[in-house]
């Protein structure tokens, strides 16, 4: 165990920690039990990182099935999760598994990057032909109508940016580009007459007209805002936040958990909380520049894309300049299906950068 601990990455790790840290702090001052189940999903993650790290996948990652099996084996859980998940609050995420719950939309953006880090490392000097561009819309777009089934802006959203991401990166053509570029104002008109609940459309809304319903759609925002402009630099101390002891910060460990936090620890822990995310995110950049193939490489981008678009999504509806559309900040809020995953990512790249120094 020991020499396993000095194996790890800690430029990688660290930030992490930090991260969880935060989220620890916050959980205990508004709802203790919830640190015990991430306390909980943290240890399941963790444990996963160890048997990555140690397991060698390299062998396996020229092999088509096994990461054609993982990408349909998501689609096939986010097909169940329409049929047999409950509703919660309008929407159906979560599938029941004993007593846990698993958010199959998590595991689709794993499955998503693992398949496009195969495709685009492979057809990225000829991405420019259309039927390659088709085929990884297909990918992309499949999932995509499932999960704005749910419905879950917020997944599909990230979903899109991992594979608008990928084609920017991919060598493609500015004229195909701009046929993305067009593809998705289509999908969004689409997703905007045909699968946009009424409520999620006046979250859209609300973002460029945040006084067209102060108290009702609006007024998470609001109180966001409040939230933060209260704290100062140093907060109002543990356990001390007006707004989140006295329950007018809604969803506090998940939407707003980076106000929430800011309320009681100040504006220096916020900067301190995107300080390290920042140096997370450029370490896995460098991990994957340093890479010894392509594969590596689009994983570490892949991952990027995704912590990247949740944390911005995360934190712009916190300030006000994003919908709010249920994104998790990535190993800061609550949800043990989106830090397993996370976490099971932290370990993949952990092991490229171990093997590449190896």
């Amino acid at each position: 165990m020991i020499s396993f601990i000095k194996q790890l990455n800690w430029k990688l790790i660290l930030p992490v920690l930090f991260l969880a840290l935060m989220g620890f702090l916050s959980f205990l001052s508004t709802k203790p039990d919830l640190f015990y189940k991430q306390f909980f999903w943290y240890l399941a993650g963790f444990v996963a990182i160890f048997f990555i790290i140690r397991f060698d996948w390299r062998p396996y990652i020229n092999y088509r099935g096994a990461i054609f099996g993982i990408y349909f084996f998501s689609i096939f859980l986010l097909v169940l999760t329409y049929f047999v998940a409950p509703s919660i609050r309008g929407v159906r995420s979560w599938l029941p598994l004993g007593p846990i719950q698993f958010q199959s939309s998590e595991l689709l953006k794993l499955a998503l990057i693992i398949l496009y880090a195969y495709f685009f490392s492979r057809k990225h000097l000829a991405i420019a032909r259309v039927s390659n561009l088709i085929a990884s819309f297909i990918y992309f777009f499949l999932p995509v109508v499932l999960i704005a089934l749910q419905p879950d802006l917020g997944s599909a959203l990230v979903v899109f940016f991992l594979w608008f991401g990928f084609l920017l990166v991919s060598g493609i053509r500015w004229r195909h580009l701009v046929g993305a570029f067009l593809i998705f104002i289509v999908l969004g008109a689409f997703l905007w007459t045909s699968v946009l609940r009424d409520y999620q459309k006046e979250r859209i809304l609300g973002v460029f007209f945040p006084e067209r319903d102060p108290l009702g759609i609006s007024y998470n925002v609001i109180q966001s805002k409040i939230t933060i402009g209260s704290a100062g630099f140093f907060g109002k101390g543990f356990n001390q936040g007006t707004q989140l002891q006295l329950g007018f910060l809604p969803e506090a460990q998940t939407d707003f958990v980076f106000a929430a936090i800011i309320e009681e620890w100040g504006l220096i822990a916020g900067f301190l909380i995107i300080t390290a995310f920042t140096l997370m995110v450029f370490e896995i950049t460098k991990i994957g520049l340093y890479s010894e193939n392509n594969f590596n490489r689009f994983i570490c981008l892949g991952s990027v894309m995704l912590f990247s678009s949740q944390f911005i999504l995360n934190v712009g509806s916190n300030l006000g300049l994003t919908p709010v559309i249920g994104v998790t900040f990535p190993f800061l809020s609550y949800g043990g299906s989106s830090l397993l995953i996370n976490l099971a990512l932290i370990g993949i790249i952990q092991s490229i950068d171990l093997r590449r120094s190896a």
